[in-house]
Order: structure tokens, then C-alpha cells, then sequence
């Protein structure tokens, strides 16, 4: 993997702020920068409300805010307006908020009569709020970018999967594997960089209450498959999908995914599948208790990093969507 790696940034007008939901990427995306985290504190008032403090001047800086709108959502976000508002009366030149997990995602378009679109919701409350830019990892559907009515750097982590498994040389004999149909240019862009074949579970559910069908299409006999998805959050369909990989004679079963949300019963399912490994990236802070043996965690610290300096230097994010992450 390249190493961007500074040890001081140049310019004293680029700053980085943390917030609460993922405080160990931020300090490694700083680290990627060259510079030191913004000082901030975060208190709450007796009845939960959340307080924002900013602890040096950013008059007429470029800041860069770090915030996962992870678990607990409703919180993370809140913070993140707040913060981004302080920061605006605070006379800063630019807000980029960067985003590794954009919660509320999955509610992109309407699926019922009277449901709301979240996702547009979101993107509406961080424009009014005053941010310039978003950085984000990743989206469930990439035409959120188009919720937005500024720029949008919607960075992969693909690339940085793809360098794990070509480090252990897990790309022999291997077949990337989609889970459902939406997921296929996912797992395009990983088999690019492994050299790979895909394959796609086609999953339906003949009526209500009654277990999902899966029938595999692509070849899979005797081959390592690797399962890739945006985010794994109950682990259901996953840990099903590799049940029936492993029923139509793959080998071995490897899953991947940029975001671990890994609610309710899912580090369970994950411990008794049969998925031999699992990867993931650090986009959200992975509590100890949620942490397993099968899990391995890749950092996005430098891509991230990477591309705040880019933005900031008015140089092309482009590159850093192709295998520049990525181990011969």
C-alpha cells in the first residue's frame, strides 16, 4: 500500500476536527494529513442536549470534520450539525465534512405510499447547516451524491479490500461474489483487481414468512469465494449467502465490506457461519464486545487523508479510485 505520509502539512489554514463517533480514523487521517486534530469539546447538559465548544480560532481556515453518522445515528448527526454551525459563526473559509459512514443511506428512495426519503432528508440538514463539501465512503446508493447540491468526492474502498487479499495471496482460484443483484459493480470493480470471475446469489422469497431461495449465478465448484458488500448489518443475508456457497462446492468462504454496523445478532451469526474470514475497513469505530477472532480491519486513515489533501491542494481525487491502493 502507498504511504502518504506527512510529517507536517505545509499549510497552517488546513485543519481537521473530530467529533465522538470515530475518534481512532480521525486521528489516523490527521496523522495522513500531517497535521494535529482541531481542539473541540463536546459536553451535554443535564436533559441530553449536546453542547459544542471550539478551543482555538479557525477564522478564515479550511476545516475538515471527521464523522461517522454511525450508532448512535441520531446523536452523531445532531453532533455534526451543531458543529458545523459553530464552525460557520466561528468565520471558518470552508466546512468539508467528511463522512466515512453516512448513516440513513438505506432510506433512498421511496419503497411505500407516505414513506419519507431520508438520505435527501440528510443531505438537505448538512447544506442548510452550511457545509461546502462532503467526503463520503462508499454510499449504500451512489446516486445520493446527487441529493447534494455541492460537491460530492465519493471515495471506494475496493482498492483497499483488493490489497488485503492480494497481500495473503487469496486471489488464486477465487470468484468474487455479489450477494443480491444490486451489489454486481461492487463486486466488478474488486474482481478487476484480483483478476477474478464474479458471481451473483439471486435471492427471492417465495411468499411472506417463508425462507429466502437462493440459487447461485456464475460458477463457484472448487473455487475460494469472496463476498463483498457495501456494509454488513445484521449479518443475515451474508451469513446466508455463505451457507450456500459453501453448498454449491466453494472451497472456502471469505466476506468483505467497507461498513461493519454489525447490529443485534450479527457478530453471533458471523462467529457460527461458515465464513472462514472476514474484512473490513475502520470507516466505523468497532466496539470491543463486537470485535471476533474472524475479523480483520484494514484502515481508510490514508486514503481519506489522501484525499483531503488533494482537495484542499484543488488536485484530481480521480486517481484514487483506481488501484493506487492496491499491491501488484
Amino acid at each position: 500500500m502507498e504511504e502518504n505520509m506527512s510529517e507536517h502539512y505545509s499549510d497552517p489554514k488546513l485543519k481537521i476536527f473530530a467529533l465522538n463517533s470515530n475518534k481512532p480514523l480521525a486521528e489516523k487521517i490527521a496523522k495522513a494529513v500531517g497535521v494535529q486534530l482541531g481542539k473541540s469539546s463536546i459536553t451535554r447538559f443535564s436533559d441530553g442536549e449536546i453542547q459544542i465548544n471550539i478551543e482555538e480560532s479557525i477564522r478564515g481556515d479550511d476545516i475538515y470534520l471527521v464523522q461517522s453518522t454511525s450508532d448512535p445515528v441520531n446523536d452523531n448527526l445532531m453532533e455534526l450539525l451543531i458543529m458545523i454551525d459553530a464552525l460557520r459563526r466561528a468565520s471558518a473559509n470552508t466546512i468539508n465534512a467528511v463522512i466515512p459512514y453516512y448513516g440513513y443511506a438505506r432510506q433512498d428512495r421511496k419503497t411505500r405510499s407516505r414513506e419519507p426519503i431520508t438520505a435527501k432528508l440528510v443531505a438537505n440538514m448538512l447544506e442548510r447547516a452550511g457545509v461546502d463539501r462532503v467526503l463520503a465512503l462508499d454510499l449504500h446508493a451512489a446516486q445520493i451524491q446527487g441529493f447534494f447540491d455541492i460537491p460530492v468526492d465519493h471515495l471506494m474502498g475496493a482498492p483497499l479490500l483488493a490489497d488485503y487479499f492480494l497481500s495473503n495471496h487469496l486471489e488464486e482460484d477465487a470468484v468474487v461474489v455479489s450477494p443480491d443483484h444490486g451489489g454486481v459493480t461492487r463486486a466488478r470493480k474488486l474482481a478487476e483487481f484480483l483478476h477474478a470471475p464474479i458471481a451473483i446469489i439471486d435471492k427471492r422469497r417465495p411468499r411472506p414468512n417463508v425462507a429466502e431461495i437462493m440459487n447461485i449465478i456464475g460458477n463457484v465448484d472448487g473455487k475460494r469465494a469472496i463476498i463483498i458488500d457495501d456494509m454488513i448489518d445484521t449479518a443475515g443475508t451474508i451469513t446466508l449467502a455463505a451457507q450456500a456457497l459453501k453448498d454449491a462446492g466453494a472451497t472456502e468462504v471469505y466476506a468483505c465490506a467497507t461498513h461493519a454496523v454489525l447490529s443485534g445478532p450479527a457478530t453471533k451469526r458471523l462467529n457460527d457461519s461458515v465464513i472462514k474470514q472476514l474484512v473490513v475497513t475502520d470507516s466505523i469505530n468497532i466496539p470491543e464486545d463486537k470485535r471476533i477472532d474472524k475479523m480483520v480491519q484494514v484502515s481508510v486513515g490514508n486514503l481519506i487523508g489522501d484525499a483531503i489533501k488533494r482537495v484542499h491542494e484543488n488536485r484530481p481525487v480521480s486517481s484514487l479510485f483506481n488501484n493506487r491502493y492496491t499491491k501488484k
